[in-house]
This record gives C-alpha cells, structure tokens and sequence, in this order.
C-alpha cells in the first residue's frame, strides 16, 4: 500500500493540471498495490476537484473508492494526538493537518512511500527521523 497525497489525487483526475497531470498519470501506472489516504486529504481533494470540475471531478474521486484502488484510513484517538504534535513540531514549515495526518497514518501503518507533489515529505520525519520514499 502506498500512501498519496492530496495534489496527486486531484492531478490524477484533473487533466487541466497540465505536465503535472501527465507526470502523476505515468507514476501512477507504475504503481503496483493500493492507495491510502486520510479523510482530511479526502476532504481537500473533494474540494479542489469541486473547485476545478465540479461534481464530474468528485464523482471520479468516488470511484477511486468503489474501485477499491483507494482507501481511506481513520484515525483513532491516539493518532489524533500525534497529528496535533506533528503539527505543533512542524509549525514554522508549517505542517497543515491533511500533511500531519499522513505522517500519522504513515506511522501506524508501518508505510514509507508516498505518492506527493508536496515537497515538505522530503523534510518531515517517520518517528522523529526515518526519511519518506517520495513519489514520482
């Protein structure tokens, strides 16, 4: 299972994102397994997409779902507080609360890679210091 951020979500149905819809289309067909991601990460998609596409765009981020290529992990209570140190930690890059949650979800799921248009992956940490594997 890799994990996959907001911007790769939204490029990945989006078309009108240009070079970066292509590159996430390309590094998307070299994935093998699932995707993971957080319902504040959901939540952001769904925006943009709405913003960008209106519901055709949000309708295709559904599918993702019913097609099972995507799933969403739930935080539990634990996790919620480690996204709140996550973000206080990270406050002068500063780390928003979708970023946080995927580090979070990154941690209770034992997951490094991460599919990111976000280059702040390249500095946050997997328990204080292991490095993401960023993708593309």
């Amino acid at each position: 299972m890799i994990l996959i951020d907001t911007g790769p979500l939204v490029a990945l149905i989006d078309k009108g994102q240009g070079d970066v819809h292509i590159r996430c289309v390309e590094a998307y067909q070299q994935l093998t397994g699932s995707l993971l991601t957080t319902w504040p990460c959901f939540t952001e998609a769904m925006y943009f997409l709405s913003e960008l596409r209106g519901w055709s765009g949000q309708s295709v981020l559904w599918q993702f779902l019913d097609r099972k290529v995507l799933h969403l992990h739930y935080a539990n209570e634990v996790e919620c507080y480690r996204i709140k140190v996550l973000m206080e930690k990270y406050q002068d890059i500063p780390m928003d609360l979708a970023d946080a949650s995927l580090v979070s979800a990154a941690e209770n799921c034992n997951l490094r890679r991460i599919f990111t248009l976000d280059s702040d992956f390249y500095i946050y940490r997997l328990y204080d210091k292991d490095a993401f594997e960023v993708l593309p």
